[in-house]
């Protein structure tokens, strides 16, 4: 059974996507291990213990020298023997230390679909003003996964979204993530837990059978 870490910021939209994926049957052979916080007001934190889900809050804050809270954060995980890590609006640079240990082995949700309105910067409701300011017709979300870079991991989904007359950010970061986030996030979870992904040459293959 695959042994996940969430790592989440803030509100934890899409941590509860995954426990009601997987409270629905949508995502089997899975399991969330763990959730950890950068922030300790976090209501990620709250939505997981409600589902019983253990907590762990580890924060750049608590140590003197970033070098020290990256040590901190991938020894936990390595030691916690997770087998995943996803990130849920986790708004801390992930340390490469951590990308080494998981290569492959990361993902990350982001609302819009990848290249456009990525890498630094970009980011909650600055991707969806921007896409906006652009006039872009149709937006989206994209589960990649994590590489030393921003947004540059390779592509496992995507999933298009339109972009409706007189949104505002607010809107279209609801509609993104009702039609999309919350559902691609989990839909990806569950082909990792069946061995269903691979990565060859930086590129993102997903077999049609489920492995034996």
């Amino acid at each position: 059974m695959l042994k996940i870490a969430v790592l989440a910021s803030g509100g934890g939209t899409n941590l509860q996507a995954i426990i009601d994926s997987m409270e629905r049957g949508e995502i089997t052979n899975a399991r969330i291990d763990v959730v950890v916080s950068n922030n300790p007001q976090a209501h990620a934190l709250e939505r997981a213990a409600k589902a019983g889900i253990e907590t762990v809050c580890i924060s750049p804050k608590s140590y003197a020298e970033r070098a020290e809270f990256n040590a901190a954060l991938t020894d936990f995980l390595v030691k916690r023997g997770v087998d995943l890590i996803v990130l849920a609006g986790y708004m801390v640079v992930v340390p490469e230390s951590l990308i080494k240990a998981f290569r492959n082995r990361i993902i990350n949700i982001h609302p819009s679909l990848i290249p456009s309105f990525c890498g630094k910067g970009y980011y909650g409701l600055h991707v969806h003003e921007a896409a906006l300011r652009r006039g872009v017709k149709i937006s989206g979300a994209t589960v990649h996964f994590v590489d030393e870079g921003t947004d540059t991991g390779p592509i496992i989904m995507q999933k298009a979204v339109e972009v409706m007359p007189g949104d505002t950010p607010e809107l279209l970061q609801r509609r993104i993530m009702e039609q999309a986030e919350w559902k691609i996030m989990p839909a990806v979870i569950d082909l990792i837990a069946h061995d269903r992904v691979r990565v060859k040459d930086g590129h993102v293959y997903i077999s049609e059978e489920l492995s034996k």
